[in-house]
């Protein structure tokens, strides 16, 4: 009977065991930790000094921590990455972006722009004045060139000491029905000569032009050999009057002022000055910046 009851425990508790599924699991899992828990240690103590291969499960939280390995990689990497010099920008080596640009003009010219503006300030009224000569120059010879190809011989030029700012002017040719042509024949007087000297800004001011010889009166010349002439002065210059135009003006101006060559003794033999015609010619200026280009009063000279 014991035997019996023995057996029929037995049978019910394997049948237990058999259709209890959780704790089937139990048992099985708790005998599987055991079993695997045993594996590691025996793996543990056979590898000894080897290194573990490592096995990393997808998606679990073993991605989140590196191995020893790669920690000491990024750490050689972050080491690495800070003593390395800084690069310059590829904007900044190529003079910049447009913002670079924009914050460097914001930010000013350096000290080697800001010295250079400030000697450039010295240097540009010498710049101007050898751009007026080169435009005075070119002109000049333009004129000397047109001059030397008249087919009448009307005027001829000599430079003064090879200068080619002053120029000696001999006029052949007046009016052959005038009273001055008549006295040119009686006195064997060839030319007229006249002196003309440009100043820096020809063509943009006239030259100053004055009589050197014979002497003559009335014809507009004045003291000195001053020529009274409008288109002479600053207000009646322009730039396109030529020096053949200016002699074929003064040509004309001598018969129709009638001029004549002196022939008074004593006086016909003094020559005229330069000083003299400067002082001569800024005193009618004056006198027809007053009255205009008319007759003036006598009481004005």
């Amino acid at each position: 009977m014991a035997t019996l009851l023995r057996k029929i425990g037995l049978i019910r508790l394997h049948n237990r065991d058999t259709e209890d599924p959780k704790h089937h699991h139990n048992h099985r899992g708790g005998g599987g930790g055991q079993q695997s828990a045993s594996l590691r240690g025996k793996g543990g103590a056979k590898s000894g000094g080897h290194k573990p291969q490592q096995q990393h499960p997808a998606g679990g939280a073993g991605d989140a921590s590196p191995g020893p390995g790669k920690g000491k990689g990024k750490r050689a990497a972050e080491l690495a990455q800070r003593d390395k010099p800084p690069q310059p920008a590829a904007g900044a080596a190529s003079g910049g972006g447009p913002r670079e640009r924009a914050a460097g003009a914001r930010a000013g010219p350096g000290p080697a722009a800001a010295a250079a503006a400030a000697g450039g300030g010295s240097l540009v009224p010498a710049a101007r004045q050898q751009h007026c000569t080169q435009v005075r120059s070119r002109r000049l010879m333009k004129e000397l060139q047109d001059i030397a190809r008249l087919s009448d011989r009307f005027i001829s030029v000599e430079l003064v000491d090879e200068s080619l700012f002053d120029w000696n002017v001999k006029l052949h040719q007046v009016d052959k029905d005038s009273v001055l042509w008549q006295d040119m024949k009686e006195t064997n007087t060839e030319f007229i000569l006249l002196n003309l000297t440009f100043p820096d800004n020809f063509p943009f001011s006239p030259p100053f032009m004055r009589v050197l010889s014979p002497r003559l009166e009335n014809g507009y010349v004045l003291d000195g050999g001053a020529i009274c002439m409008e288109l002479l002065t600053p207000r009646g210059w322009s730039s396109a009057y030529t020096v053949e135009a200016v002699m074929r003006q003064f040509a004309a101006s001598l018969v129709k002022g009638q001029g004549r060559i002196c022939r008074k003794a004593g006086k016909s033999k003094k020559s005229f000055s330069r000083k003299e015609a400067e002082a001569t010619f800024k005193s009618l200026v004056k006198t027809h910046e007053k009255y205009g280009w008319v007759t003036p009063p006598v009481s004005d000279g």
